[in-house]
C-alpha cells in the first residue's frame, strides 16, 4: 500500500499537537515515526488509520492502482498499539477466533500454529486477564501479524516485552514485513525500528 500524507495538522483546542506534514511512504517499505513521548506520533498513527480526522490536510492510501476510500482503509490495516485492549474474559483461542472473524489470517497459517508461535504454554481455558503484560503484547503483535493485510501500523511495538520477547519480536517482524507496508511509531528506535527504510523525526513538525 502506498499512503501520501499532505500538509497534515491536527489541534486540541487552541494548541496544535503538529503541523505541515507532508512525506510519502512506499510500498512495502517500512517507515518509522520517532519522537519523545507527547510529540503526537500516536496521533498520526490514528490519522492514518482512519480513527481520527486532522484538522488539516488529507491522507490519500492507494492499494495496488485502487484509491482505498477514507472509511474503508479499516479493511486493509492492523494496528498494535498501547491504548488497543483485548478483550480480558476471553480465553486466548476465542480472541484468535474473534479476531480472525473480522480480518483473514495469513494464507497457510491456522490458529494451532499461532499458538505455537506465541512461544508461551497457557491453558486452553486460562483467561487473557490472566496473562502478564508481555504475553498480552505478543498476543497483540501476532494478531497484526498474522492478519492477511497489506498496511501494518505499530505503536510502541516492543512495549512490556523482556528481552527474550523483543528477541521474539524482532523475529517475527523480520518474517511477516516482508510485501507489506510497515509504519512503526517509536521512542526506542534500536530496538523497535532499526530496519527502517525510512525516518519521520515528528518533531520537525511540532
Amino acid at each position: 500500500m502506498q499512503i501520501e500524507l499532505v500538509n497534515i495538522g491536527k489541534q486540541f483546542n487552541t494548541d496544535w499537537v503538529f503541523r505541515n506534514i507532508c512525506f510519502s511512504v512506499d510500498e512495502n517499505s517500512v517507515t518509522a515515526i520517532l519522537g519523545r513521548n507527547g510529540s503526537g506520533k500516536s496521533t498520526l498513527l490514528q490519522i492514518i488509520a482512519g480513527n481520527i480526522s486532522p484538522t488539516t490536510g488529507k491522507v490519500t492510501c492507494t492499494h495496488g492502482s485502487t484509491s482505498i476510500p477514507d472509511d474503508a482503509i479499516f479493511r486493509h490495516l492492523a494496528l498494535v498499539a498501547p491504548y488497543q485492549e483485548l478483550i480480558e474474559e476471553f480465553t486466548l483461542g476465542e480472541m484468535l477466533d474473534f479476531h480472525f472473524s473480522f480480518k483473514p489470517i495469513m494464507k497457510g497459517f491456522d490458529r494451532v500454529q499461532l499458538v505455537e508461535m506465541l512461544g508461551f504454554n497457557t491453558g486452553k481455558q486460562k483467561q487473557i486477564r490472566q496473562f502478564s503484560s508481555g504475553m498480552k503484547q505478543r498476543v497483540k503483535l501476532i494478531l497484526a501479524l498474522l492478519s492477511d493485510v497489506p498496511l501494518l501500523l505499530l505503536d510502541e511495538p516492543a512495549m512490556n516485552l523482556d528481552e527474550a520477547g523483543i528477541e521474539w519480536y524482532h523475529n517475527m517482524i523480520g518474517e511477516f514485513k516482508r510485501n507489506r507496508t510497515v509504519i512503526i511509531c517509536s521512542n526506542l528506535h534500536q530496538t523497535e525500528s532499526f530496519f527502517a527504510d525510512k525516518i519521520i523525526r515528528i518533531e520537525k513538525y511540532n
